[in-house]
């Protein structure tokens, strides 16, 4: 008797909130149409295609057609469509209201546009925790798609992979798939006679066996090199798909319900919290996941057994590894639930669409994908937060029981307070413990995030980026193989503009160095001596509506030694909806001796400026606009204008007294499926002025900064 074995392919295509349409479009050219035009020639071959609520929303106003070719698919059978989160968000990220909303958000959508509910969810970057499968089964799905390293880690033997699993939580049932590493790294990037010799040697005589394969659509034609390779002149899906049907006697492609409907699971398993292997080397700190990999590789190369055992982190650990994504996680929490608040109707409604577009994963983390280092991802996600919670303040406003004011809470969850001021046409974020610095300024009626700008840090790939621009020309990686096991550098020179942030990237940071330090210096991060201010912990002495008062007793590091000096800073808030203006006053006190030194203000600024975009700019006189990922500066200026005219945002900053003032564009090197690249995050302002203090005096100066909108997004 023939040995027998099926194939279950499960391909996910999903488009984040926020990607710009040409960077769709081109997926949708190289990989998503290629693709369904290849099921529509080999009808033997069937599989189980996932698209996420962004994706359809695209191919809903720009290629309808397409949607109607896929339907007919669904229709013959040939193609099971898998649900999920809606905006592809990482459920256990997600508190149960929300999974489930967006959970039977794209259930009923399905359901709306082809006629079929799913029964399989795709779960986002197959992040797992032991509570996920009750919300699954609450939502109305039977099985999803976990990684094969999840059932090692669950004590399922080596030659028991091949099968489907079932698990359970509150007395929730759900089935488990698990796409296994052999056919993943093999499909697309291996060659077809080595897959179907891999399937054989796994088939068995009474075809009980099912291998899955289940992984991101976009590697087949969208990611660098692929396109050539899968339907190009490789034509390798072709010959793959002509393979399938050409073996079909003995190896039988078949979609995950089709199989749940004919085998029952294989044994109950507990899976413990983890997401894919590559995942959880990325969520670790750079020395870990350096000693992790060297570790992983060593031991597969000597065949030891560790390798079934060894995990990274957990996804969670990146709300540890970057502040920024922990502020974003918190800050969704915080509009959750004043969006659950909402009595149920249409505002409800509109608010809950816009905290569920805030939630879509690609933001909340950082490994071979840009995600976090897209700034127009994390721009997108805040922008949709912004608009959700300014809905929800709105009508407590209206009902009477307005959310307004100064709000002094643990808003990050690390133990110590914050400071947060919401007033009707902006939110204002301080930290007190870590320079009294804006960690947020949220302008409302244009839904921006105008101080959200990344850190610098370092990251593993770095080290591998300067060691590849090292190698001689002509010794760089090439052919087509996984991004998972290549680096390239899209640009030259990339090591040399490596730098990394002292501090977290906040604003109105207090700066007290050396006398004849200059903004420049500053902007650029070449200062890099003593600084006590910029990130110690200030007291907070007086709260008030719009108001906060902060103090520090620090030490000024001069050459004369250190020198306690006594800093106020005060930050205010106005309430204005469309012109919201925020001050910051700074008052500076030797307390021992006299005091020579530079005070700086320092403010980290987005206004997604990136790629010398001509809507963003500085203009550092009247009528004279330059580019807001550029360098520049003022001598003795009293104001400064900058903004976005896409946005609707122009700033106004207004110094007391005269300051120098100098700009320099923050960019981190970052990593894509398409290599490492420079990426625009922000721009450093820093306005300075000499201090000239004999003991017991002070000097103060004011920065008020007036950000005029020219449309109200709510009003819309």
């Amino acid at each position: 008797m023939t040995a027998r074995i099926s194939l279950a392919l499960i391909l996910h295509n999903h488009q984040p909130v926020g990607n710009f349409g040409w960077v769709i479009a081109r997926n949708h050219e190289l990989a998503y149409e290629p693709l369904v035009a290849a099921l529509e020639r080999h009808p033997g071959v069937r599989v189980a295609l996932h698209y996420s609520g962004p994706l359809l929303e695209w191919y809903a106003a720009e290629e309808p057609a397409f949607l109607a070719r896929l339907g007919r698919l669904v229709a013959r059978d040939q193609v099971e469509l898998l649900g999920g989160g809606y905006f592809e968000p990482v459920l256990a990220a997600l508190p149960v209201g929300d999974r489930l909303a967006q959970l039977r958000r794209l259930s009923d959508a399905l359901l709306d546009q082809f006629g079929r509910r799913p029964s399989g969810a795709w779960l986002a970057e197959r992040v797992w925790e032991p509570d996920v499968p009750s919300t699954l089964a609450e939502a109305g799905y039977r099985w999803t798609v976990l990684d094969d390293a999840h059932l090692r880690e669950a004590t399922v033997p080596e030659d028991q992979l091949w099968g489907v699993y079932s698990t359970d939580d509150q007395a929730r049932r759900i089935d488990l798939f698990a796409t296994g590493k052999g056919l993943r790294y093999r499909i697309p990037f291996g060659e077809v006679d080595d897959v179907l010799r891999y399937l054989r040697e796994h088939a068995t005589e009474d075809g009980s066996r099912l291998g899955t394969m289940g992984d991101d659509g976009e590697k087949f034609g969208a990611w660098p090199t692929t396109w050539a390779h899968c339907w190009g002149e490789g034509r390798w899906m072709e010959r793959f798909f002509e393979a399938l049907e050409a073996e079909a006697a003995w190896l039988h492609t078949t979609t995950p319900s089709s199989w749940l409907a004919e085998h029952a699971p294989l044994a109950r398993v507990y899976v413990p919290g983890g997401s894919y292997a590559e995942m959880g080397e990325w969520a670790l700190e750079p020395d870990a996941a350096e000693a992790y990999r060297e570790t992983l590789r060593s031991d597969l190369a000597a065949g030891r057994p560790e390798p079934r055992w060894m995990h990274g982190a957990s996804w969670r650990n990146f709300q540890h590894r970057y502040r920024e994504v922990n502020d974003l996680h918190k800050q969704m929490l915080r509009t959750s639930a004043k969006v659950g608040a909402l009595e149920p109707g249409p505002l409800r409604d509109r608010a809950a669409d816009q905290l569920q577009r805030g939630q879509g994963n690609d933001p909340y983390w950082h490994g071979l994908f840009g995600g976090l280092y897209l700034s127009h991802l994390r721009t997108a996600a805040l922008g949709h937060l912004i608009a959700a919670e300014d809905l929800a303040d709105a009508e407590a406003r209206r009902l009477g029981r307005p959310t307004d004011g100064a709000v002094v809470r643990d808003l990050d969850l690390d133990g110590r307070p914050e400071v947060l001021l919401l007033e009707p046409g902006q939110i204002v974020g301080l930290k007190p413990d870590e320079g009294a610095g804006i960690g947020a300024w949220d302008v409302r009626a244009v839904r921006h995030p105008l101080t959200a700008v990344l850190r610098r840090r370092p990251e593993a790939y770095h080290r591998h980026l300067r060691e590849i621009e090292e190698l001689p020309p002509g010794e760089e990686p090439t052919g087509v193989v996984s991004p998972h096991e290549r680096l390239v550098a899209r640009q030259a020179g990339l090591g040399r503009i490596l730098t990394y942030d002292a501090y977290e990237r906040r604003s109105a940071l207090v700066r007290l160095l050396p006398p004849g330090t200059t903004a420049r210096t500053v902007a650029t991060g070449a200062y890099d001596g003593p600084d006590d201010f910029v990130a110690g912990p200030f007291e907070v002495t007086r709260l008030g509506r719009g108001r906060v008062e902060a103090r520090r007793r620090g030490e000024y590091g001069s050459t004369r030694g250190a020198q306690p000096v006594e800093v106020t800073k005060v930050v205010t808030a106005d309430r204005r909806r469309r012109r919201p203006g925020l001050g910051v006053t700074v008052t500076v006190r030797p307390l021992e001796g006299r005091l020579d030194a530079t005070l700086c203000l320092e403010w980290s600024l987005n206004l997604s400026g990136g790629g010398g975009n001509p809507a963003a700019f500085y203009e550092p006189a009247p009528g004279r606009h330059v580019r807001f990922d550029g360098a520049g500066g003022l001598r003795k200026a009293t104001g400064l204008r900058f903004g976005n005219r896409d946005v609707g945002l122009v700033v106004t900053a207004r110094a007391e007294p005269a300051a120098t003032v100098a700009w320099a564009s923050i960019d981190t090197v970052s990593l894509s499926e398409a290599g490492a690249e420079r990426m625009h995050q922000g721009s450093c302002l820093v306005f300075a002025w000499a201090l000239h203090l004999a003991a017991g005096t002070s000097q103060t100066v004011h920065l008020t900064m007036e950000a005029v909108t020219d449309r109200d997004r709510d009003a819309v």
